[in-house]
């Protein structure tokens, strides 16, 4: 930028106004000259990269296409107004104008790489995607966008001369101030933020916590609270900071459904245990709903007060709440007919009084 200066310094001290004029119109050709040759090697560049292998250099080329090119133009026009003559300050301020749109190009090449690699990941990830991974991936690529405006916003005035020291110290201090005074606010917004990142669920997600009374589904996260829709249709707004210092359960995510039922036959029933427990099993094995690659026990397991215990312990395959149950209810049923089946019944809680009789003696005899 020196030399470029210098150069047309020389240009306005050394040749006349009808040269600067025509050396105006040539480097406005000039200018268009190189728009051309500019747009025809990206044009070329971008083939090359669409016929590559990797996508990422399709992403970095979509960045810097049309920042190049206005770069070319802002150069020109800086070009141009150092051929006129300069009042006080004038270069001073051109000098700024010219490093502050440095500044934006560069912001702009960083906003469509941030937009850019968001859509790439997006679309790697396809549209099986979980919802949590593609919130987990715009929320990055907004706090990406966030602080390069930041960081922009800060440069510019770094650029148009404004001290940004005093600034950065005065908002460490009302950093302090604001954090707090606005610390559950913060709290939230980081929780918001790992859940974003860490995704224990999503919208849609059935979720509960043994530590809190929350139960139901996802329907919303924001930055500051997650609202959940409860099992009886009320609404409940959670804050996000909760999140961060109780366990959460996710069913949704399960692979399977357990059924453990624990059984009782009477003890009357005990020659038809062993029969009753093969079959059982077998018929479990053999069930088109049951998950054999999972844990399957059938097994008599105990001698109760009034019953002989067995118990089963299987999974299915669907984790689907209703279908479960009307799954769990053919598999009892089926369960009841064999032990009928049998010759044996499921007991119930009994108790056996044995009456002792005491033999009385005569009353003439104690005289």
């Amino acid at each position: 930028m020196d030399s470029i200066e210098s150069l047309f310094s020389y240009i306005t001290e050394h040749f006349s106004v009808t040269y600067k004029y025509q050396a105006l119109v040539l480097l406005v050709l000039g200018g268009c000259a190189a728009h051309l040759a500019l747009r025809f090697t990206l044009k070329r560049v971008r083939q090359v990269a669409i016929n590559s292998a990797h996508n990422w250099d399709d992403v970095l080329i979509k960045a810097i296409d049309k920042p190049l090119i206005f770069g070319l133009w802002i150069l020109v026009a800086y070009i141009a107004l150092t051929l006129y003559p300069q009042g006080p300050g004038v270069q001073e301020n051109l000098q700024r104008a010219s490093d502050t749109g440095v500044v934006v190009l560069l912001a702009w090449v960083g906003y469509r790489l941030i937009s850019g690699v968001e859509k790439e990941f997006l679309a790697l990830r396809g549209t099986s995607v979980a919802s949590a991974d593609r919130a987990a991936i715009r929320a990055t690529a907004t706090l990406a966008r966030i602080a390069l405006s930041v960081v922009l916003g800060l440069m510019v005035l770094q650029t148009l001369g404004v001290s940004i020291s005093g600034l950065l110290a005065f908002g460490g201090v009302g950093g302090i101030a604001v954090g707090f005074a606005a610390k559950d606010m913060l709290a939230n917004f980081f929780g918001g933020l790992s859940i974003h990142l860490d995704r224990p669920f999503t919208v849609g997600d059935w979720v509960r916590s043994p530590d809190k009374e929350i139960e139901g589904t996802v329907e919303s996260i924001g930055w500051r609270l997650t609202c959940i829709r409860t099992f009886d249709q009320r609404p409940l707004y959670v804050p996000n900071s909760t999140f961060s210092h109780i366990s959460v359960e996710n069913p949704s995510r399960m692979f399977n459904r357990r059924i453990y039922e624990t059984i009782g036959l009477r003890y009357e029933d005990a020659g038809c245990m062993a029969a009753i427990v093969i079959q059982v099993r077998d018929m479990l094995k053999n069930h088109e709903d049951i998950d054999t690659r999972r844990t399957l026990i059938v097994n008599f397991v105990s001698f109760g007060p009034s019953t002989l215990d067995f118990f089963i312990y299987v999974f299915t395959k669907t984790t689907v709440w209703v279908d479960f149950h009307q799954i769990k209810e053919e598999i009892l049923l089926k369960i009841l007919t064999i032990i009928h089946a049998n010759g044996a019944d499921v007991a119930f809680p009994t108790q056996t009084l044995q009456l002792e009789q005491i033999e009385q003696t005569p009353p003439e005899a104690s005289l």
